[in-house]
């Protein structure tokens, strides 16, 4: 009688008392292509970084976003409705938003600078000076971005001037699950990962939901043979995209739907859904490897913010919402976390990206550069809307990361007065999405260290 009683408590405990094992035992250590480990970027993260990042990201100039969420799908005909009432994301009124950015003058050129800049260049030429212009005309002038940009971006960015452009206050549309899931999901990573992941359709994708897989841990082998068969930067980029599904994956299970009674909505920590995703035994071991990958993307975009230091500290540099001593603060605690970002010890070293034959790699560089931005676009053809937002920003501000990761020269370049025309520019979209795409990678590491805790508690 007590060996009936004992085998199904045995067999509870294989499946609880391993569950933290199997979805974090293997992400430890070194990774992959990089001097790091998995241990440093937790302890730099959760103790360091993460609290320092969430009290920034709760300021006026980050947590609104600027976003086009009515464009239309480029590649298939996609539906912008929506059923799911937690799909919707609830624009800003015009006065919610600080005066300062709504008129902000790096964002807006007024008809005057527009008439002149040609007259301007002319005038350049010929050594002339126009002592015409007004004050205002000229800042505007000396901040103008006189080189096309679109050569240099990895992403798509809205324009900020058009009428479906709106202002969305983050920490009221906050990134956690809606419910939205199926064929139509599906979609949007298959094409990702199939299209622009440099990936032959010969070889399949490991749990790939919208194939039938009769081996899976056969298509698995085949597959990572066939990845480190790859070039460097191919595995780089099939490990971005990976960390950063795992890391929304991540934030959906950890702002889940518990409970929704007619008095009150519950969000929390579901832990099925995490294993489900990320149990190394419900995944064909593919869940770790994920993790693993999220870790990846975090030294990607913790490289591009020590990267891009000197471009903050430029003293015509300013956080403006129209609040001088608030812009300031904020400046402040902004160049207070990159100087923390430089100093963390183990970066990733983005100069064993593109070496080799200059031509080869100036081709493979634009190759990636054309797949990231694909990428940007599929963001339109989500049908959640807030699911759409959030994917928007994430791969906007990766797509920044890799922007200024590849500008590294221009960025040395700045110059050092103001009255010189900038070499390296970022728009304010772009620093919002930048910012705002690592606080949701820094808040998926922090939030392992509680999944972590709550799979050790199952036991």
């Amino acid at each position: 009688m007590k060996l009936v009683v004992i085998v199904p408590l045995l067999l509870l405990l294989e499946v609880s008392g391993y569950a933290e094992c199997r979805c974090f035992c293997q992400v430890t250590g070194d990774l992959d292509d990089c001097t790091c480990d998995v241990e440093t970027i937790d302890r730099f993260n959760n103790d360091q970084l993460f609290p320092k990042l969430q009290s920034l990201l709760e300021s006026d100039y980050f947590r609104f976003y600027k976003v086009n969420l009515n464009k239309p799908c480029p590649f298939w005909t996609a539906s912008n409705e929506c059923g799911l009432r937690d799909c919707a994301v609830q624009p800003c009124s015009p006065n919610e938003v600080p005066e300062g950015l709504r008129s902000a003058p790096h964002n807006k050129y007024s008809a005057e600078v527009n008439k002149q800049q040609d007259e301007c260049e002319k005038a350049k030429h010929l050594g002339a000076v126009d002592v015409s212009l007004s004050a205002e005309t000229r800042e505007a002038l000396l901040d103008w971005n006189k080189y096309d940009d679109e050569a240099e971006r990895f992403c798509v960015v809205d324009d900020e001037e058009s009428p479906d452009s709106q202002y969305v206050d983050l920490l009221l549309n906050p990134e956690r699950f809606t419910g939205y899931k199926g064929p139509e999901a599906w979609q949007i990573w298959n094409s990702i990962y199939e299209e622009n992941c440099f990936k032959p359709y010969t070889i399949k994708r490991p749990l790939n939901p919208t194939s039938f897989q009769s081996s899976p841990g056969s298509e698995a082998r085949t597959f990572y043979s066939w990845l480190e068969g790859q070039c460097v930067e191919k595995r780089a980029f099939f490990r971005l995209v990976s960390g950063l599904h795992a890391s929304i994956n991540v934030h959906l299970s950890a702002r889940y739907l518990l409970d929704d009674s007619w008095f009150q909505k519950k969000w929390g920590h579901n832990v099925s859904e995490f294993r489900q995703r990320f149990d190394s035994e419900l995944t064909v071991g593919e869940g770790p490897k994920r993790l693993r990958n999220l870790y990846f993307l975090y030294l990607i975009e913790l490289r591009a913010l020590a990267k891009v230091l000197p471009f903050f500290q430029q003293s015509s540099f300013q956080l403006y919402t129209g609040r001088p001593e608030e812009d300031q603060k904020h400046k402040e605690q902004l160049l207070d976390i990159l100087q923390l970002a430089r100093s963390f010890p183990l970066h990733f070293d983005e100069a064993s990206l593109f070496a080799g034959d200059e031509k080869e790699a100036a081709k493979l560089k634009e190759d990636i550069r054309l797949a990231f931005l694909n990428i940007s676009r599929i963001m339109d053809c989500v049908g959640c809307f807030k699911c759409r937002l959030w994917g928007k920003l994430q791969t906007q501000g990766l797509g920044t990361a890799l922007k200024i990761l590849f500008s590294e020269r221009q960025i040395e370049a700045l110059p050092k007065s103001s009255n010189q025309r900038p070499s390296f520019q970022l728009s304010r979209q772009e620093i919002v999405s930048l910012f705002n795409a690592f606080g949701r990678i820094s808040t998926s590491v922090r939030e392992l260290k509680n999944f972590r805790v709550l799979l050790a508690e199952e036991q």
